[in-house]
């Protein structure tokens, strides 16, 4: 059974969601929470897998909220999905490097939510590669990014060739199965790359990956990196 938190702010929105995912056998409500404060707490005594966090709340923002629960050794197995009103919300790059594992627009399909509980819930970050992988790209073009193509920070010198390229394929929105057919590699051999390179990188799970490719310059704002080898 997946424990879901909810925390909006609008009252509508919480009681909508929440009886979707009260729809689904597989899952229930654990808690429902008005600010940020009131989701780290809720997080806290709710033991939820699974946070959908509002980027603009009262009180403590979405981004400090999910902050605070991803720095908590006692919630190390709760995963933040961000809820946005638009895929262009430059507040998203900001809560993905908090440590949520990926976001959702407030018109997601209800389906859609549903399959996005479940795949973090399993411990895979929501990246598609559509709407993360272009919101990073867009937001790194800001004055305030990393410029494009800029020098690899001394952390990726740590990876090898290969590693780079499972890196550069998780930054398109590839899973670890599309990733062994472009590489030739067996599913196993590259869901063991990422999970070494993750360890090398210090990274939660693969939606920083995606943060640490596009600001080391290894993948392109607008763009992608090319495989060598």
């Amino acid at each position: 059974m997946i424990r879901v938190l909810l925390a909006d702010d609008q009252n509508l929105v919480r009681e909508a969601f929440a009886m979707l995912v009260e729809s689904a056998p597989d899952m229930r409500v654990v808690g429902h929470a008005a600010t940020g404060r009131e989701a780290v707490a809720a997080a806290r005594a709710g033991r939820a897998d699974v946070v959908i966090m509002d980027i603009r709340m009262p009180d403590l923002d979405g981004i400090e909220a999910t902050r605070l629960i991803a720095a908590d050794e006692d919630l190390a197995g709760v995963r933040v999905l961000v809820l946005t009103t638009y895929d262009s919300d430059e507040h998203v790059l900001p809560a993905l490097r908090a440590g949520a594992s990926g976001f959702l627009v407030k018109d997601t399909r209800p389906a859609d939510l549903l399959d996005a509980i479940r795949t973090v819930a399993a411990g895979e970050a929501l990246l598609s590669p559509g709407p993360t992988a272009r919101l990073i790209a867009r937001v790194l073009r800001l004055p305030e990014g990393p410029p494009p193509g800029g020098p690899a920070p001394e952390r990726l010198a740590a990876l090898s060739e290969r590693e780079r390229q499972v890196l550069t394929l998780v930054a398109r929105g590839l899973n670890n199965t599309e990733i062994a057919e472009a590489l030739g590699l067996s599913p196993l051999t590259a869901k063991t790359h990422v999970s070494r390179i993750m360890g090398k990188l210090g990274a939660r799970d693969r939606a920083q990956l995606v943060i640490a490719a596009y600001e080391s310059g290894l993948v392109a704002p607008g763009g992608t990196a090319g495989l060598s080898g």
